[in-house]
């Protein structure tokens, strides 16, 4: 695998980085949201529980952003040890009914997802960026949604097997251990050496440069609790309208096969728009679709919800961390992209909470998906501030 060599391909580059993506956020993030109507339905926690431990899960993404920008390895040893904690904290999850042992688990694939999206995104962007393939960013972030969709594929055979939950743990980990010793023992780049933390300023930064920077981070972090919650809650609200596994489980899957194709698209299709242009239409489109379910609950409109999430958030993450690159004054882009990271996770961590706290005061999601679509709405202003590296 070559990240950023010399002789790094953008072909190469691309496929490493889906597949890296694949695992560090199909499986490292979004495997607990199919399997948590399956763990409920075996009776080992209630909505409120999983509403915690997806919580925990993003303390570990905060944490792990900000150690992102600090450690000292090469890129690929450092991924291949990201990928790996995934894959043993996934399988943890299928062999012990311990809470506390859950939560650790949650923690240390938090830790990891993080590590893996702001040290990919400082190493492989750059590839494709100097060799004019911006169109095959998008099918790196596909690695997101690919990820996710297969994941939701998988879980439904498994309840038409009418498998237990902790059985879907170990299916998704075991291969992700495996993918990480294929990532440890591949060639390695002929370059970049160490991941290095960015350099500490000796002078004040221009206010301008502040000001940029939190117009780029303050959406971002929103936009991680607006979306948390379908990604969090998706199937059971889909079960909340029909109670069949098999059919209210291909709400995630679709959810996945929604992002996966949405990267592709917008980098070959929609690059005119520019970086924030692209960001604000499709936040407003993620609003929209929480709007759906919480005025008209239904399967159709969860459904729908499934679409308008899976179908922008991914386009976001990779408008906004290709923002980060454009604007971030040199040496300080891998330290951006672990602020925009931290305050993303820093929404997610108090999305699944308070969704889980109104889901137990009411019966259903409708409140939080209408705060969030507001919240949403009205984050977007700090983006129609252009900074000067940003084409009128």
């Amino acid at each position: 695998m070559r990240l950023r060599s010399s002789n790094a391909t953008p072909l190469g580059a691309a496929a490493a980085g889906f597949a890296i993506l694949a695992f560090a956020m199909g499986v490292g993030r979004f495997a607990f949201t199919p399997l948590l109507p399956a763990m409920q339905a075996d009776g080992l926690l209630t909505v409120e529980d999983g509403g915690a431990l997806a919580s925990i899960h993003y303390v570990g993404y905060v944490m792990g952003a900000v150690l992102a920008g600090r450690l000292r390895m090469r890129p690929q040893a450092l991924l291949a040890g990201a990928i790996l904690v995934v894959g043993l904290s996934t399988a943890a999850m299928g062999v012990t009914h311990d809470f506390a042992l859950w939560a650790a688990a949650r923690w240390a694939a938090g830790v990891a997802s993080a590590v893996s999206l702001v040290v990919l995104s400082a190493h492989v962007l750059p590839v494709l960026a100097a060799a004019g393939r911006a169109d095959l960013q998008g099918v790196v972030f596909s690695g997101v949604g690919v990820g996710t969709a297969l994941v939701g594929l998988v879980m439904l055979a498994l309840m038409a097997a009418e498998a237990p939950s902790a059985v879907g743990w170990i299916v998704f980990g075991a291969p992700t251990v495996l993918a990480a010793a294929a990532l440890a023992l591949a060639p390695n780049p002929a370059a970049p050496g160490a991941t290095r933390p960015p350099p500490h300023p000796t002078t004040a930064k221009p206010r301008r440069r502040f000001g940029a920077a939190w117009r780029l981070t303050l959406p971002y972090g929103v936009m991680g609790g607006g979306y948390i919650v379908p990604a969090t809650y998706l199937p059971i609200m889909a079960k909340q309208s029909v109670a069949d596994p098999l059919v209210f489980g291909w709400s995630w899957p679709i959810f996945g096969l929604a992002a996966a194709l949405s990267t592709v698209i917008a980098a070959r299709r929609l690059g005119h728009l520019g970086n924030r242009r692209l960001w604000i239409r499709c936040q407003l489109i993620m609003a929209a679709g929480l709007v759906a379910p919480a005025v008209w609950p239904s399967l159709g409109t969860v459904i729908l919800a499934g679409v308008a999430v899976g179908g922008t958030f991914v386009v976001i993450t990779m408008a906004g961390l290709k923002e980060a690159h454009r604007t971030a004054p040199p040496g300080e882009t891998q330290a951006r992209l672990a602020a925009m990271t931290t305050a993303f996770a820093v929404g997610q961590i108090l999305g699944p909470v308070a969704a889980g706290w109104a889901f137990a005061a009411t019966g259903g999601f409708g409140a939080p998906l209408l705060v969030a679509a507001a919240l949403l709405a009205a984050s977007l202003a700090p983006l129609a501030f252009r900074s000067d590296a940003e084409p009128a």
